[in-house]
């Protein structure tokens, strides 16, 4: 059997059968064979014996003696009773008669043979053609049936036969829209009607459009097929699948019944999308490997720019027909390489990062298809020395810091695009390395495309041809398209911002005339902008508007390689470690610096912290660095030296090779000093079972009060999503409490979703929660607006009982007098994990824990220091008073002397 598009063409000359694919008029047709390797041969045939009448035709472009002709009565109605009824069916035909001129004539008949409807007749019936009844032979038995039925449709009033005139309407054409534009913008948009009367190539049509007879020429709106360029002397040379494209689409469209959404009108040309029952040929056409998108006109095409993409994309990995060459951006690189996720550690500017992979690894990642801002022909800018491109190109300081805020220490996705080959130094264009292009996101957001929609980036035009650009380059441009309309940054007629910062590193007389402004100050707000050791930096302070340099104060970090007048000074062991440590902290983050003092070079010396950690402490707790002598008039000496002694003895990193000296007589001068008694106001939040406490400062108790107050009125009134927080161990958080209150609260340890460790920063108290009652902690109430509350501190001269029973009765006894009261505190001497202090009522002044040792709870513990001497006879007194009496502890005597492992106490 024949399916409709299986043809012979080889049949014997009195009968082929073919596909109907072209109704030229009432009385002739063009079919077309079976495709064998590319396009099928046509062949016009004309109907015998019959008359139809002729179409419209437009005047010949270049003649102005020739004049536009319309539709002859009946034509149009003869040519739409054949193509409704014979496009796309199997016909068969005979050939009668040839002319000189080559035009043939015949018989055509619907289905696979002459059994089938006889078209001639059919169109004679409906009163649409007129016999030929000169000549007429009476041996011509066909002839002779034609003259019956057009006698017939007479005699019944049928089509050209009815009476009146006004039975039938002749076509009134409109070759030419006077204002396309405006044409199309009246659509709106909604499909309307159409025939495709012509293809000229692929991807563009010439379409009636109804009910009007409107004849445009569309070309499909987001790709281009392969064209037939004309040559000089008029004749057409085809590209490669030019012909193929053509027919794939003549074979589904040509002279179909369709839809078209006409889109937009650029330069004249209107662009649309045609619809067909059996599916949309813009996306067959890309499907197939016909076509390719064009960014031009992507933008316009409703039905979606990504299912083009979707569409060219499945071409090309199955590299069929123009893609049969095709070779992907990334198909070297294995699919580790092309997707992964990384933790950004650095802004280079505003299209490129430094990220670290899960291997340690660091790689530099540029956003693809777009551009940083810049200055136009302003080359020679970059010889001027004074010329800073982050402060002085318009935009590209906003758009750094939107990156370094969005990005800076966080984890993000990136998918590889393309890899850019590097390129060599050209006339006024500097070398470029090679450059890994990529889409980076966060929390599902494209960076490039929040850069460029905020008008901070610009997007990259291609060639055509271009195939390393953004894997959601229609994204970029949407949202390129945005940013112009709304007049978004670089698109703003706005004044530009500018950016007046003064670099006072190295500059003394500066530098002079800042440090008392930033020492009084106290803590100050800046952004780390560079690294240059471990202990070396340079700041940007944002309310000063300065660049400084600054050295961390107390410590004596190992010392980096860098020129000296004397030649190249070696770099120290570890500094290389010390500088990446310091890099991975703070570089590009928001930090808080105490500035104390300055060198004679003009560089500021100081502490800098960053969220609740001093830099210079976790460089010595790391062993990357040593305590220096300076440290000892600061308030973080003995956190210094006590995480100095603990690297020192595990001979870590700078201490590998430490050997102990023998100590010397022991310095007199802190034992000289006497004891100082400056007690200050507390409210004991916490009371532990080892007899630790916590404590808030009564002074700073109002800015806790009125920080909470509007962090509970931000939270009721954005609730943040159950469920959505992932807890880390380290992090600060927030947390429900049992009361229904949200309290700040940092993860200590993670055992499962339901069983999260959770310790209040200011209250002191521990909780074991489930996940869903964790929230991330809003920005405004981080640490750095207000850092922990809770201290934690544990009673000097007394030591605690180990047996769990006595232990108890002294926590209950405490709990009783002074949890959640006010009392004050003084600090006596430092302890391993938190300082020692002496407690008093507040009413009454008198010593918490020498009470305790007076009611016999607890032992005395002698300290040696000869300025605490005086307190330390008057514990040891009331605890003879105590054991005279028998108290608690004491019931059975002193138990200490022989048998004091057995009880669980020790001297």
């Amino acid at each position: 059997g024949w399916s409709v598009c299986c043809v012979n063409l080889f049949a014997s000359p009195a009968l082929r059968r073919n596909e109907s694919v072209l109704v030229l008029s009432g009385c002739a047709i063009i079919v077309r064979g079976q495709p064998r390797g590319g396009p099928p041969p046509e062949r016009q045939i004309n109907l015998s014996n019959i008359r139809a009448g002729a179409m419209a035709r437009r005047a010949a472009q270049g003649q102005p003696d020739t004049k536009d002709t319309p539709d002859e009565p009946w034509a149009f109605q003869a040519r739409e009773f054949l193509r409704k009824k014979l496009i796309g069916k199997e016909v068969c035909f005979t050939v009668e008669i040839k002319i000189a001129s080559g035009r043939e004539y015949g018989m055509v008949y619907l289905g696979k043979d002459t059994t089938g409807e006889n078209i001639a007749e059919s169109l004679v019936t409906e009163g649409l053609a007129t016999v030929r009844r000169e000549g007429i032979r009476g041996n011509n038995p066909e002839q002779a049936r034609l003259c019956e039925h057009e006698d017939q449709a007479k005699a019944s009033k049928k089509g050209m036969w009815s009476e009146g005139s006004g039975t039938h309407t002749i076509r009134d054409i409109k070759y030419t829209i006077e204002n396309p534009r405006n044409f199309v913008d009246s659509l709106h948009q909604k499909p309307i009607n159409a025939i495709i009367e012509h293809v000229r190539d692929g991807s563009v049509v010439r379409a009636l459009l109804l009910p009007d007879y409107y004849l445009v020429t569309v070309m499909l709106s987001g790709i281009k097929c392969p064209t037939f360029k004309r040559e000089a002397d008029g004749t057409e040379t085809p590209e490669p699948f030019a012909a193929e494209a053509k027919f794939f689409t003549e074979s589904r469209l040509l002279q179909r019944d369709v839809q078209i959404i006409l889109e937009s009108c650029p330069n004249q040309i209107i662009l649309g999308t045609i619809l067909h029952p059996n599916g949309n040929i813009t996306e067959l056409l890309l499907k197939e490997g016909f076509a390719r998108c064009v960014d031009w006109s992507m933008a316009v095409y409703t039905q979606g720019a990504e299912k083009l993409r979707a569409a060219e994309r499945s071409a090309k990995e199955r590299k069929v027909r123009i893609w049969k060459d095709y070779v992907a951006p990334t198909a070297n690189l294995d699919q580790k390489d092309r997707q992964f996720v990384a933790k950004v550690m650095q802004v280079v500017n505003a299209d490129a990062m430094v990220v670290k992979l899960n291997s340690g690894e660091y790689k530099t990642i540029h956003l693809s298809s777009i551009r940083p801002p810049r200055i136009e022909g302003e080359k020679n800018k970059d010889k001027d020395k004074r010329f800073r491109p982050l402060y002085d190109i318009p935009y590209m300081f906003e758009a750094r810091e939107f990156l370094r805020k969005k990005l800076i220490g966080k984890k993000v996705n990136v998918t590889v695009d393309y890899i850019r080959a590097a390129t060599s130094a050209g006339e006024g264009t500097p070398a470029f390395p090679e450059r890994t292009c990529a889409t980076v996101t966060i929390g599902g957001i494209n960076i490039a495309e929040a850069l460029v929609s905020k008008g901070l980036a610009t997007v990259i035009r291609y060639r055509q041809d271009d195939d390393q650009r953004s894997s959601h380059y229609d994204e970029l441009l949407a949202a390129e398209a945005r940013a112009i309309k709304n007049g978004k940054g670089l698109h703003s007629k706005k004044e530009v911002p500018i950016h007046r910062v003064a670099d006072i590193s190295g500059e003394t007389q500066k530098a002079k005339q800042f440090l008392p402004f930033l020492q009084r100050a106290g803590r100050s707000e800046a952004v780390v902008e560079y690294v240059f050791s471990g202990s070396r930096l340079k700041l940007y302070m944002p309310k000063e508007t300065c660049l400084i340099t600054f050295l961390l104060a107390g410590i004596e970090c190992p010392r980096s390689s860098r020129n000296m007048p004397g030649g190249m000074q070696v770099a120290e062991p570890f500094s290389d470690e010390a500088m990446l440590f310091t890099k991975e902290l703070v570089l590009q983050r928001e930090v808080e610096v105490e500035v104390e003092s300055m060198d004679k070079a003009g560089n500021f010396i100081g502490w800098l912290h960053i969220e609740g950690v001093n830099l210079s402490v976790a460089l010595v707790e790391n062993a990357l660095s040593k305590v220096h002598f300076t440290a000892e008039r600061s308030a973080y000496y003995k956190t210094l030296v006590s995480a100095e002694e603990a690297c020192r003895q595990r001979k870590e990193k700078i201490w590998a090779n430490y050997e102990e000296k023998p100590v010397e007589e022991v310095v007199h001068l802190s034992e000289e000093k006497e004891r100082v008694a400056n007690y200050r106001p507390v409210y004991v939040t916490e009371i532990t079972d080892t007899l630790h406490f916590y404590t808030q400062d009564v002074e700073t108790g109002g800015q806790l009060e009125s920080l909470m107050e509007t962090m509970r009125a931000e939270i009721a009134a954005q609730p943040p999503v159950e469920g959505s927080y992932s807890a880390r161990r380290g992090d600060n958080c927030i947390a429900k409490f049992a009361d229904g209150e949200w309290y700040r609260a940092r993860v200590e340890k993670v055992e499962s979703p339901a069983k999260v460790h959770v310790f209040y920063i200011d209250y002191g108290n521990r909780e074991v929660v489930s996940s869903t009652r964790l929230a991330a902690i809003p920005p405004a109430f981080s640490t750095r607006t207000l850092p922990a509350q809770a201290t934690e501190y544990a009673f000097a001269f007394i030591q605690v009982p180990q047996d769990e029973d006595a232990r108890a009765d002294v926590v209950d006894c405490i709990v009783r007098d002074i949890h959640n009261t006010q009392c004050l505190l003084n600090v006596e001497y430092s302890g391993a994990s938190c300082p020692h202090v002496t407690i008093q009522f507040a009413d009454t002044k008198e010593d918490v824990g020498l009470g305790l040792v007076k009611e016999g709870l607890v032992m005395v513990d002698v300290r040696k220091e000869k300025h605490l001497q005086k307190m330390v006879t008057e514990y040891l007194n009331s605890q003879e008073s105590a054991k005279s009496a028998r108290l608690n502890i004491w019931r059975y005597g002193d138990f200490r002397a022989d048998d004091a492992d057995e009880f669980g106490y020790s001297r």
